[in-house]
């Protein structure tokens, strides 16, 4: 079974260096998970002869989708470089807890950001696949890669993490934000 090395980045990176790693792997994924592999459903679609499902404004909320998830994508990054100190990559993430921006209110805010475009970008095409291609994703994130990766975060930030993990829900945002009530919640490592 493969298995995920989370390696915390070097304490001296300057912000100015994560934040550009950050940049260039949001680059990288929204390249790969939300052009090339839609790309090629949408392909393997007209070769198969599968009609694009089409209603009144799709396009226009797809857009609006697009928008909304990249910008909470975008933030949630910022957040974790920023805060956290370290991108959102198991090879080099973050050094400190983050409950700040848009983690106040969800616990999963990139994942719920990279599935919307994900829909987003279906929606835009009327594609078929690439809206099943979104829903295998949402499955495979939330029953192997998030186990995983709250099993470490619970390794690292034991019970500032604990805590965190019992007031916000995963998929769900909540209406007031997460308070944290410990120093060590707000950014401290243990």
């Amino acid at each position: 079974m493969f298995k995920i090395k989370f390696r915390p980045t070097t304490p001296d990176a300057p912000l100015w260096l994560i934040l550009l790693k950050i940049f260039g792997q949001t680059v990288i994924f929204w390249s790969l998970f939300l052009l090339v592999i839609p790309a090629a459903l949408i392909w393997l679609e007209s070769i198969l002869g599968c009609p694009a499902f089409r209603f009144n404004g799709q396009r226009v909320l797809g857009v609006i989708l697009f928008v909304l998830g990249g910008s909470l994508g975008l933030t949630s990054g910022a957040m974790m470089g920023i805060y956290g100190r370290g991108t959102p990559l198991p090879l080099d993430t973050a050094r400190h807890l983050v409950v700040v921006g848009p983690y106040r209110y969800v616990r999963n805010p990139m994942a719920i950001a990279g599935l919307t475009q994900g829909a987003a970008v279906a929606l835009f095409c009327g594609s078929w696949l690439t809206l099943g291609y979104i829903i295998v994703g949402f499955f495979l994130w939330n029953y192997y890669v998030r186990p995983i990766e709250e099993q470490d975060l619970l390794h690292r930030f034991d019970r500032a993490y604990a805590d965190y993990q019992r007031s916000v829900r995963c998929w769900i945002p909540c209406w007031r934000g997460y308070s944290p009530s410990t120093p060590e919640t707000q950014g401290n490592d243990k």
